[in-house]
């Protein structure tokens, strides 16, 4: 055997190792090409009706924002009604009650004060100064701050 024979077998024997090794490469990616077709399909088969369901989701979602869009402008409506009558109520009823309570007071006043046998107007016109001071009592007690029905109605009708 030459040189050139020992060459051409060595080249053989070499092209022979590397068809080899590119048929197995090449049969284990026909494999794994099949694998991936197949998962390709399943996950086409399970998508396509979860698409479907998410759509249905979707759809059903905005019909219940409908809804509520519904339900919140009717809420509102009635929150406005309510305010309306609340000011209808007031305007209405609210100065007569403070002249009917501010009456009672003063009836009230004059009843204690008769039976304590407070403080009179004095008969004397010389007295205006005594006059004077309690009409300044007076108003003062009528004009305090309180907290109860009557200053909560008087502060709604004056706004």
């Amino acid at each position: 055997m030459s040189v050139g024979e020992l060459a051409g077998l060595l080249v053989a024997v070499f092209w022979a190792v590397l068809v080899t090794l590119l048929a197995v490469v090449l049969v284990r990616l026909s494999r794994v090409l099949k694998e991936a077709t197949v998962l390709v399909s399943a996950v086409t088969e399970q998508a396509v009706p979860l698409l479907a369901e998410a759509g249905a989701a979707v759809r059903s979602a905005n019909e219940q924002l409908v809804r509520v869009d519904e339900i919140t402008a009717n809420v509102q409506d009635a929150a406005a009604n309510a305010n309306a009558l609340s000011s209808t109520v007031a305007a209405t009823l609210g100065g007569p009650l403070v002249k009917v309570a501010a009456f009672s007071y003063g009836v009230r006043k004059a009843v204690a004060k008769q039976q304590n046998g407070g403080p009179t107007v004095p008969a004397q016109p010389g007295s205006r100064e005594e006059l004077a001071r309690l009409i300044r009592a007076e108003v003062r007690a009528a004009t305090a701050p309180r907290s109860g029905l009557l200053s909560r109605v008087r502060r709604a009708v004056r706004g």
